[in-house]
């Protein structure tokens, strides 16, 4: 199972990026010091979205990605663009609305797991959330070898629902879909959200779902409940934390099988900074192995490495391993790769492999 494009392949190939993400990314003013919002002086300023984190993450490793977005026709909005560009993202297709503004972010600096952790957003009547089926560029969408979407726009207004509809109804024209779920209560004033990210993910060809987000929004206990209630991708993947990654996919000489193989990767020993971002990295080093064609247990550990990378800074992105570092480390066997232990600094070619690969 290799994406390989539109499913009609028809158009110019040259045309066709890997990796289209579409929603919205968000200035995020990150603060100088620990502590309550009202007592943090200062503030600097970064990015932060979900999908725009996948494409930049990706387009670092050295794939071609395409972020498709909207922002103000404002500071904010030049930051945003400038910055996704600076990866080596595509940003032609980001509209500039000069009617909304751009959305912003402010958090503090704990883990955000804790209770005393703060985030306050400003993105009511964005610019993103009036994307629609009119307004993006559905074209430049679909030249992808995957569209990566997640449950973060579904939740963002009428529009953008909408929007993912059309994106994943099946047809000659759809790339590969990857979604991931991103539940995030707070947006989803509709108790029916829970059941709409069920109904889009069903029609997803890969779909990334924490554990966690399993038991909150499905009441959903285990990875073996979660492929249940999800029969259709060709891959699910359930992310437990320390725990690992579970993928399961279908059997290919039987469509109607959902059961397939399940896959196992355990995560390595992390060093964490913070934890933001850990996610949507997870997902761009699981892409990146799947556009490469490699077995899932290496895409699963792929993953985990570039959620180590996140892991391992402050911010929500941070410069992922080469890819002949990773997949040394990837090609361990599962006596070492349980040794392994990262830290800041790790994805640093440089070093010896012996500094990375050692015992707690």
């Amino acid at each position: 199972m290799t994406p390989t494009g539109p499913r009609d392949a028809s158009g110019d190939a040259s045309d066709v990026v890997d990796v289209v993400a579409l929603g919205e990314s968000m200035v995020t003013f990150l603060p100088s010091r620990p502590g309550r919002l009202a007592d943090v002086p200062s503030f600097a300023r970064g990015i932060g979205g979900a999908e725009s984190n996948v494409a930049c993450v990706l387009a670092a490793a050295g794939h071609s990605a395409r972020w498709v977005s909207a922002v103000g026709a404002d500071g904010f909005g030049d930051h945003l663009v400038e910055e996704i560009g600076s990866y080596g993202v595509d940003v032609a297709s980001v509209r500039r609305d000069p009617a909304r503004p751009t959305g912003v972010y402010f958090r503090t600096a704990g883990d955000r797991a804790g209770d005393a952790h703060e985030v306050a957003y400003y993105r009511t009547g964005s610019a993103a959330s009036a994307m629609s089926t009119d307004t993006v560029d559905l074209a430049a969408v679909r030249a992808a070898r995957v569209l990566h979407l997640s449950g973060i726009t579904a939740a963002l207004s009428g529009s953008c629902l909408d929007l993912l509809w059309e994106l994943t109804e099946p047809g000659p024209q759809r790339p590969f879909v990857s979604f991931d779920i991103n539940y995030r209560p707070g947006l989803w004033p509709d108790p029916d959200g829970p059941r709409v990210l069920l109904d889009l993910a069903r029609r997803a060809d890969i779909v990334f779902v924490g554990s966690d987000e399993a038991v909150d929004a499905w009441g959903l206990h285990g990875a073996s409940a979660v492929r249940d209630a999800l029969p259709e991708p060709e891959l699910v993947v359930v992310k437990m934390g320390p725990g690992g990654a579970v993928a399961f996919d279908q059997d290919p000489g039987d469509a109607e099988d959902a059961d397939g193989t399940a896959t196992l990767a355990r995560a390595p020993r992390v060093d964490v900074v913070a934890e933001v971002g850990a996610g949507d990295a997870f997902a761009a080093g699981f892409l990146s192995a799947t556009l490469r064609a490699l077995p899932v247990r290496d895409r699963l550990r792929h993953g985990h490495l570039m959620a180590a990378a996140a892991l391992t800074v402050p911010g929500d992105l941070a410069t992922p391993p080469a890819r002949e570092h990773a997949d040394r480390l990837v090609a361990l066997d599962d006596t070492a790769w349980g040794r392994l232990r990262l830290g800041p600094g790790w994805t640093d070619e440089t070093q010896r492999a012996d500094e990375e690969v050692r015992t707690s």
